[in-house]
């Protein structure tokens, strides 16, 4: 799985690199910029956001400040650890649970994007999803019998 999401987010980091090079080409050559290249930037970098976070769960690659963890030892570590991971989960969850509100929001006005006229709601849901896989992810692991990890 991780790298399914890694591939996906290669090939659309691809594609804004490319877009943004076509429409600086298109602007300063050709003085003739792409529609909607900005619109389509933005997407896809939130698309590109939002993958990452399953992924970061998967590896528990999220930011961690450790000021006090580094002085604990077995189980009050691995209580603490397994105790940022729920927190993070329903964290994660609320964010979801808005994104999912956000998104049937902008579906009953009908929003859109200002020059290619795509629809945003899709993106909001893609979001909300991508958040809710990565909080359940966090839930097993922290639900998950083991030793204390390395942070």
């Amino acid at each position: 799985m991780r790298h399914c999401l890694a591939l996906i987010c290669a090939v659309l980091l691809l594609a804004m690199m490319a877009l943004t090079v076509a429409d600086v080409l298109g602007r300063y050559l050709l003085n003739a910029p792409l529609p909607g290249a900005t619109e389509l930037t933005e997407m896809l970098l939130a698309t590109v956001v939002f993958i990452g976070l399953p992924a970061a769960s998967l590896d528990r690659d999220h930011i961690r400040v450790d000021l006090c963890v580094e002085h604990l030892r077995g189980a009050a570590r691995t209580l603490l650890e397994r105790l940022v991971e729920i927190a993070s989960a329903g964290i994660l969850g609320v964010i979801a649970w808005r994104l999912w509100v956000i998104g049937a929001q902008i579906d009953g006005y009908g929003g859109m994007t200002p020059t290619l006229k795509l629809p945003l709601a899709p993106l909001a849901w893609l979001a909300a999803l991508l958040c809710l896989c990565a909080a359940a992810i966090l839930l097993v692991l922290a639900l998950k019998p083991g030793e204390a990890r390395d942070v």
